[in-house]
Parts: structure tokens; sequence; C-alpha cells
């Protein structure tokens, strides 16, 4: 074909081009074709590209980029162009690649972006679960940590009390039965109950200390201000002893045996299972008092339950 023939190929992409408002930079960004060979190809100077078969592939690439019909722009300057042996690759490139090189590279790394970041997400993912975890637990223990903190800071253990109250001097315990004979503890019962009964104490200290035996196996639980300070299993070989804490004003014991079971308070025995301290209300007669005593005892050997409260 002449010269005109080979300048009309060459024109008609670039015209192609400026239409579509594509410079030479964006089309090689798109197309991945260097800028040198496309500038080759509008000038006709097709010795300039890399091998003669690469001639119609990057001519129908460019014009497909510019909406150009790239395979009947190649069969109307078929003569114009070099001869090639692989123009089954062209073929292949045509039907297999509707979409350009450049748009499939770009799908490729956005997979391969979308693979890498998924399995991060994942472990970010089950980093901040496993936290979040490890935070709710450390809250509830430090909660539930405070509270056995403030129940067993008003506890004392029997051994240490006992073993100070006998290396007391006398001149402390002259003064205490001085200050106890001026304020007598006292038990009062105040109600009773099928189930149990309430009572009063006056003149009790300001942290009252608790003594705690038993004459065979028997259960017991000790309850102050709404919380339980000490449960367990008495026996006639073991005792145990608390101190309440000053905030206490009553004292609540749950009894699995109760005859069986022996309470001291601040020293002094709190005989749950008599009436003897209601009775000195009464003006009955003493075979009046026999009768209810022994009523007495007959229903407070079923008491599971004694209020004590501090006056």
């Amino acid at each position: 074909m002449s010269d005109n023939s080979k300048i009309t190929l060459g024109k008609t992409l670039k015209d192609a081009r400026i239409a579509k408002g594509f410079t030479l930079d964006d089309l090689q960004q798109a197309t991945k074709i260097q800028k040198r060979y496309l500038i080759a190809i509008e000038d006709q100077n097709f010795d300039e590209l890399p091998g003669d078969f690469y001639v119609r592939a990057f001519i129908k690439q460019y014009a497909d980029m510019v909406d150009l019909d790239g395979a009947e722009l190649l069969k109307q300057f078929d003569s114009a162009l070099p001869s090639t042996q692989t123009q089954e690759y062209v073929d292949k490139v045509n039907e297999n690649n509707p979409e350009t090189r450049s748009q499939q590279r770009q799908v490729d790394e956005r997979y391969v972006k979308l693979r890498r970041t998924i399995p991060i997400v994942g472990i970010v993912v089950v980093v901040l679960v496993v936290l979040i975890g490890i935070w709710v637990a450390a809250s509830r223990n430090g909660g539930s940590s405070t509270k056995n903190n403030v129940d067993s800071s008003s506890v004392s253990v029997s051994g240490s009390s006992s073993s100070s109250v006998k290396s007391s001097s006398s001149s402390k315990k002259s003064s205490s039965k001085k200050s106890s004979s001026k304020k007598t503890a006292s038990f009062k019962q105040l109600s009773t109950t099928t189930s149990g009964s309430t009572w009063e104490m006056k003149n009790a200290a300001s942290k009252p200390k608790i003594s705690l035996s038993a004459t065979g196996s028997a259960w017991l639980s000790v309850t102050a201000n709404g919380s339980t300070v000490w449960q367990g299993i008495l026996s006639s070989s073991t005792t145990h002893s608390l101190t309440l804490p000053s905030s206490a004003t009553s004292v609540t014991f749950k009894f699995g045996n109760a005859p069986a079971t022996k309470v001291k308070v601040d020293g002094k025995s709190f005989d749950f299972t008599s009436t003897t301290a209601t009775s000195s209300a009464s003006s009955s007669s003493s075979s009046d008092t026999t009768t209810s005593t022994s009523s007495s005892t007959t229903t407070t050997s079923q008491v599971q339950s004694v209020i004590l409260e501090f006056k």
C-alpha cells in the first residue's frame, strides 16, 4: 500500500486518541505499552517495535482503548502492516481477552490484595475478642475479690483471739470486770415462729465477738449486713470465733442442728433454745412457768434461724 495509507493508519489512531482526550502518558498507563512504541505506531515506524507480531497486537490494543474496532482496523490496513506468522496469537488474544491486559492486571492485583487483607482482618478480630473477654473476666474477678476482702476483714481467727485473751495483763482484766459490772450484756427474746426466733442483746460491744462450738456434728452459717461472714460444720472437737464489723446492727444464725450448737457473744452464753430471758416479764405461777418452759424447749429444738439484734 502507498505511504498515504500508512499515514492514514497512524493518523486515524492519533485522531481517535485526541478525540477521547487521552495523552500518550494516559494511554501508556492504561495499555502498559511503552510510550515510545505508541509514538512509533502513530508515526508508522513499525521497525522500532520489539517484533513484527507485536505490531498487530499493539495496534489492536491501541484501537480498542480509543473505542475503534481493532479487528476491522487491522483488516482495513492489512497490506500496510508487516507480515507475521503469528496471526493465530493475535486471534487468540482477541477471543480470550475482551478486556485489556491492563484491566486484567488491575483485577489480579485487587484479588491478591484482598487475599492478603482477609487473614489480617481475621487476626485483628480474634485479638479484639480475646482482649474484651479478658477485660470482662478481670472486671468480674475484681468485684468478687473486693467483696471477699470486705467479708474476710470482719472475721477473726479463734486461735489468735484466745491467745491474746490469755496474754492480757491482770490490770486489764480488772478494768474489764469493772466496766462489765457497770454495763452487763443481756439477751431478750422479742418474737418466735415455727422456723426460728428474734432476740435482742443490750450493751453489746462495738464489734461483737462470737464464739461457736457444738456437742456433736452441726452445720451453721452466720450472716451480717446481708453477707455471709462464715459457714461450716462444727463437731465436738472444733470451735470457731469471729468478730463482726462495727456497722453490724444484727446477726442471723442458721442452724442445721440447733440443740447441739452453743453460741457465745462477747463471752456471754446466748441460750437461744431457752425462753428464760422473757420469763421475767411473766407473773404466772411456778407451775405455769414449768409448763411454758417445757413447751418452749420443745419448740426451740426445731429452730433453724435465729436473729440477734444489737442495742
